[in-house]
């Protein structure tokens, strides 16, 4: 039996593996993203039961193997309780954290990932902001985090920073000035508060994050701009996305 750790995170997701044990994705503070297997967390009454599925926070004690991790008990926190019984907050807080799995890695602090996780798990389950805006302002912060972010305060045409900007190039993922503009190629036009907005989401403490309200020009320009920026950044098919958009289409039509 490997060396005792403890580490804090949060289960991003969880399969079957066997009769009666599982495998978890977690995300953690101290050792970044890792795998641990569950022994017996499938059994009836088994303490590992509700403790090893998606969406749990807490910290988890685990045996530490030379290839990998067993989990020997964890004490949670927080088990999201309100989203797992909301369909529509389930899809959007898969998509979060797959987003989540593909940007972590081994070894490496996810301490702020964690912390933007966890609040925008909290603000899908609040009536405020709306789903909708928490997902486009959770997919540009952690771009952000992992520095593919382009730069909303610098106009991408004369490189100098303005106190206003016109449009965002989904070809080149720049912001441009009034007088730059006609250099942005499939531009979104931009109002002032969409500007700002944008500035906000990537500049702003997580824990003031998901504390705001947009009208529905904003949040079609920030749907433009967020989609832009990750289908640049983001080089993998995800099924939670896919899953999403379908359940997104399917609320539109109702």
């Amino acid at each position: 039996m490997g060396d005792i750790t403890e580490v804090t995170g949060m289960v991003l997701s969880a399969m079957p593996v066997g009769e009666f044990d599982r495998r978890v994705v977690l995300l953690t503070r101290e050792r970044g993203k890792i795998s641990a297997f569950a022994k017996g967390a499938r059994r009836p009454n088994s303490p590992l039961t509700g403790v090893t599925r998606a969406f749990v926070f807490g910290t988890f004690q685990m045996y530490e193997g030379r290839t990998s991790y067993t989990i020997r008990q964890a004490n949670i926190t927080n088990y999201f309780e309100d989203i797992i019984t909301d369909l529509d907050a389930v899809c959007y807080a898969c998509y979060f954290a797959e987003l989540a799995d593909y940007y972590g890695r081994e070894n490496l602090d996810a301490s702020v990932m964690i912390n933007l996780l966890y609040a925008a798990l909290r603000a899908l389950a609040k009536p405020k902001p709306g789903n909708e805006l928490v997902r486009y302002v959770y997919e540009l912060r952690l771009i952000s985090v992992n520095g593919e972010s382009p730069d909303f305060f610098t106009c991408q045409g004369c490189n100098e920073e303005k106190s206003a900007f016109y449009s965002f190039s989904k070809r080149t993922l720049g912001v441009y000035c009034e007088d730059c503009c006609r250099f942005a190629s499939d531009a979104v036009v931009l109002n002032p508060s969409a500007v700002y907005t944008l500035q906000y989401i990537v500049t702003a403490p997580i824990e003031k994050l998901f504390a705001f309200t947009v009208n529905d020009e904003v949040l079609r320009q920030l749907s433009e701009v967020a989609g832009a920026i990750r289908r640049n950044a983001v080089d993998k098919t995800m099924k939670s996305l896919q899953m999403l958009e379908f359940q997104e289409e399917i609320n539109v039509s109702e």
